[in-house]
């Protein structure tokens, strides 16, 4: 897919565990494993939302697109 999923980075500079983000933005532990590790289809906008107020960031620090062809 072209959309890649950078929540490792965010979460390592905001010091934050996959669990306490996974509370604090009120998705199971196992959602938030899919959507680090790019296994996800689709992300709801209030997820997103939820995402970049904990981690205080832009959708563009969490999400980026590269063509097909620059995967890997």
């Amino acid at each position: 897919m072209a959309i890649i999923v950078n929540l490792d980075v965010m979460m390592a500079k905001r010091k934050i565990s996959a669990g306490e983000l996974a509370e604090a933005v009120g998705i199971t532990p196992a959602n938030l494993s899919i959507l680090k590790n790019n296994k996800a289809k689709a992300v709801r906008f209030s997820t997103l939302n939820k995402l970049c107020e904990v981690l205080d960031c832009q959708p563009g620090d969490i999400l980026e697109y590269k063509p097909e062809s620059e995967e890997e």
